[in-house]
C-alpha cells in the first residue's frame, strides 16, 4: 500500500495509540537501562529466535520443548522483574496529570529541603542551596562536583557536614534531583554588600541577581535562615515561612521577598566567612 494512502487512515485514535505506546517503551527502556534485567530480556529475545528459526526448519522436538517453556515465562518475568514494574508504575505516578503529580513532587522536594535545613539550622551547620528555574545555570553547575542524585535530607546533610569534602560552595538543585555540589557563584556586587553580609549570603544574592533561581543560606554562626529572590536578601525566615515560599517558588510563582534593611551586630552581620 503506498504511504500517502497509509496516512490518509491514519486517525487521531491512531496517533494517540501510538503515541502512548511510544511513551510506555521510552519509560521501559529508561527503566532497564543499565540494569541485569536487560540481559534477562536479552535471553528471552534469543529464546524467541530460536523458537522461530525451529518453526521454520521444522525442528519438532525444540519446538515441542520451547513451546511448553512459553506460557510459563510471563509469569517468571512477573518474579524477576517486579521491582522494575514498581518502579515503572513510581515513574509514571511521577507524571503531572492535571498537575496533581506535580504538586505533589514539588511538596517533596520541598520538604526535603526544609527538613535538611532544620538539621543544619539545629547543628549550627553552614550551607547555600539554589534552586534553578527557567534561566539555567549550567555554567555554576560545572564549576563544582557532578552529582545528578535525587533530593533528600539524608543526601544535603551529608554535602555539608563541617569538613567535608564538598562543603564549601554551594548546591545547585535542578527540578527534583540535586545537579552539583561545591560549586562557585558570583558574590553581589551591590553597594556596601560586603560590608553588610557575609560571602555565603554574598553569593546567595548575586545568583539571583541575574537569574531566577532561588537561594537559601543558612548561617553557621547564628543559625539564622535567609532567603534570596531577585537580587534581595531576606533573613531570620521561619522555618514554616520557608516551606511555603519553596512551594511557591517550584510551583512556578516568583516568591515575595521582603529585604533586611541592615542586620544586627552580633547576628547576620557577621556570619558565615565561609567561602563559595
Amino acid at each position: 500500500m503506498p504511504p500517502l494512502a497509509l496516512l490518509s487512515k491514519l486517525t487521531v485514535g491512531s496517533i494517540v495509540d501510538i503515541v502512548a505506546v511510544a511513551i510506555l517503551i521510552y519509560n521501559l527502556m529508561l527503566m532497564l537501562r543499565g540494569r541485569r534485567a536487560m540481559h534477562v530480556l536479552g535471553g528471552v529475545a534469543v529464546l524467541a529466535l530460536v523458537y522461530v528459526a525451529a518453526v521454520q526448519l521444522k525442528l519438532r522436538l525444540l519446538e515441542w520443548v520451547l513451546a511448553g517453556i512459553a506460557p510459563y515465562t510471563a509469569f517468571a518475568l512477573i518474579v524477576m522483574f517486579q521491582m522494575e514494574v514498581r518502579r515503572l508504575l513510581a515513574r509514571l505516578g511521577r507524571f503531572s496529570w492535571l498537575g496533581l503529580g506535580g504538586q505533589l513532587e514539588r511538596r517533596e522536594v520541598a520538604d526535603e529541603i526544609v527538613l535538611a535545613v532544620e538539621h543544619m539550622v539545629a547543628e549550627r551547620t553552614g550551607a547555600l542551596i539554589v534552586l534553578e528555574r527557567e534561566i539555567g545555570l549550567r555554567t555554576f553547575i560545572e564549576s563544582g562536583v557532578a552529582l545528578d542524585a535525587l533530593v533528600s535530607r539524608d543526601l544535603l546533610c551529608s554535602i555539608f557536614q563541617p569538613k567535608g569534602a564538598l562543603h564549601d560552595g554551594a548546591v545547585i538543585v535542578q527540578g527534583n534531583r540535586v545537579a552539583a555540589a561545591a560549586c562557585f557563584l558570583p558574590l553581589s556586587g551591590g553597594p556596601h554588600e560586603s560590608n553588610r553580609w557575609g560571602t555565603r549570603h554574598l553569593a546567595a544574592i548575586g545568583v539571583t541577581e541575574d537569574s531566577d533561581a532561588i537561594a537559601v543560606a543558612v548561617s553557621e554562626e547564628t543559625g539564622f535562615i535567609a532567603l534570596a529572590a531577585n537580587g534581595r536578601l531576606q533573613t531570620e525566615v521561619p522555618i514554616e515561612r520557608l516551606r511555603t515560599l519553596l512551594i511557591q517558588y517550584e510551583a512556578g510563582r516568583t516568591p515575595r521577598v521582603e529585604p533586611t534593611a541592615q542586620p544586627q551586630m552580633g547576628t547576620v552581620g557577621k556570619v558565615d566567612k565561609a567561602q563559595v
